[in-house]
């Protein structure tokens, strides 16, 4: 399967998968309160596909446009209902039940946040080890005295076991904090406090990636350029490379390591390399030439061979971390939260102009990361379909005419002044919220086609 169609499937699946839990959750909450369904729906516009199931005959359909999806319930604002049938009308519900409807889509990205990551750790995950590479020049992690092989122990005082838990922190610290003391040791079980000035992350807007901008870099051991694996119908094996060789020189630069064959290799898409390698104790020559394929929208090249480390590399850079089924589910219940008020942290930034507006990521980005992310593995791909899903249960939260929590909005004011809101100002809210979406979704789509313009 082609780069292109591997990352929209990764994307149609996520999207997927987020829009039926979330319609779900109304669905059920409906059928709790007695509501009668007429009809769910993943997309918009005309069906391409229905059938009519349950006692209710609901429509389940799928249309045209993917982007979203609807339950729609029988309401007597929206067509004549009988007699009989009244009482099974949305608009007749109590007001303390159409909040829960309404809620309860929004609730349901958050419980699957939830189950996603307790499956993750109670099953166990395999993570980068915090280890960092050395710092790049002039950068705060630099100046804080940060070396090339240290392990970041804790964080502002808390303790971290892998990369993603030191990256998570240090967001966190960056949103309330100029400085975070990085506890830390080096190879020799040497511990010392390295102080990193974390400022430069707000005052960029917080555009890009906050790790990159502080210098940091994931460790990577010297390995020597020794083949292991060679792919079947690779440009190695095309070449008749095997397992085992060491590589000497390439187009007679001398090569000393892993890091150097993989530099060299992806700067020569398509491009015949003259390889020198060392086999059974004899000199041989031959060509190569690096299949070009496309990564995030840069051509790079590969010839389809790992190198040969027995593992021992991975062993010392991978931790695997789970939990009992019990503290899993308060961590996994702890993530959720703590991604949710960052979330709803960030949008209060990007409103009061602390955090840039070009960091909001349109469906082309997000399909990008999906595809990403599912090539990295399955553990990978199910925490980035439970990131998206927590933050398109934050985003519906707002109050915002036209989403979940503009209506909450709504139910909210009909409690305060004892009767509901005038059909004109709901028509009104409705048309201003249909417009900040609009607006939002071409400012999405803007950001998307500058990152595949002048990215890379």
């Amino acid at each position: 399967m082609s780069g292109f169609f591997y990352y929209l499937a990764a994307f149609a699946l996520v999207l997927g998968i987020l829009v039926i839990v979330h319609e779900f959750g109304h669905y059920l909450a409906a059928r709790w309160a007695g509501v009668k369904v007429l009809r769910f729906s993943v997309g918009f516009g005309r069906p391409l596909w229905s059938r009519r199931w349950g006692r209710d005959r609901t429509e389940w359909a799928i249309a045209a446009f993917p982007l979203g999806g609807y339950v729609k319930m029988l309401d007597e604002r929206e067509g004549e209902v009988a007699a009989e049938e009244l009482h099974r009308s949305f608009n007749r519900q109590p007001v303390r039940w159409r909040m829960v409807i309404v809620a309860a889509g929004p609730a349901a990205n958050f419980v699957l946040a939830v189950l996603i990551y307790w499956g993750l750790f109670w099953h166990g995950t395999e993570e980068f080890k915090p280890i960092l590479g050395r710092p790049a020049i002039a950068s705060p992690a630099a100046a804080a005295g940060l070396q090339d092989g240290e392990q970041v122990l804790q964080v502002g005082g808390e303790k971290v076991q892998t990369w993603q838990e030191m990256r998570w922190l240090l967001l966190q610290r960056a949103a309330e904090q100029d400085q975070v003391d990085l506890e830390v040791i080096n190879a020799a079980n040497e511990i010392a406090i390295r102080r990193l000035d974390v400022s430069s992350v707000r005052r960029s807007g917080w555009e890009g990636d906050a790790l990159d901008q502080l210098g940091f870099g994931l460790y990577r051991p010297r390995l020597p350029p020794v083949l292991g694996k060679i792919n079947v119908n690779s440009a190695a094996e095309a070449a008749g490379l095997r397992s085992g060789d060491e590589i000497l020189s390439i187009d007679k630069q001398v090569i000393d390591s892993w890091a150097e064959v993989v530099r060299v290799v992806r700067q020569s898409p398509a491009k015949t390399l003259r390889v020198e390698v060392l086999r059974d104790g004899a000199h041989i020559e031959m060509s190569v030439t690096p299949v070009a394929v496309d990564e995030r929208g840069s051509t790079i090249g590969r010839i389809g061979a790992a190198v040969s480390d027995h593992g021992q590399a991975r062993a010392a850079l991978m931790i695997t971390v789970s939990y009992g089924p019990w503290s899993a589910f308060r961590k996994a219940v702890g993530e959720t939260w703590d991604k949710s008020v960052f979330t709803l942290l960030m949008i209060g930034k990007m409103v009061t102009g602390e955090v840039s507006w070009r960091n909001i990521s349109g469906p082309v980005s997000i399909a990008d990361y999906a595809g990403q992310s599912a090539r990295l593995g399955v553990d990978y791909y199910l925490k980035f379909l439970a990131l998206v899903s927590i933050s398109l249960g934050v985003l519906n939260l707002l109050p915002i005419p036209i989403l979940d929590g503009g209506h909450l909005l709504y139910y909210l004011v009909e409690i305060i002044k004892r009767g509901p809101v005038s059909e004109r100002t709901m028509e009104i809210g409705q048309q201003i919220g249909l417009t900040f979406l609009l607006m939002l979704m071409a400012f999405a789509f803007y950001n998307d086609i500058n990152r595949l313009l002048f990215s890379g």
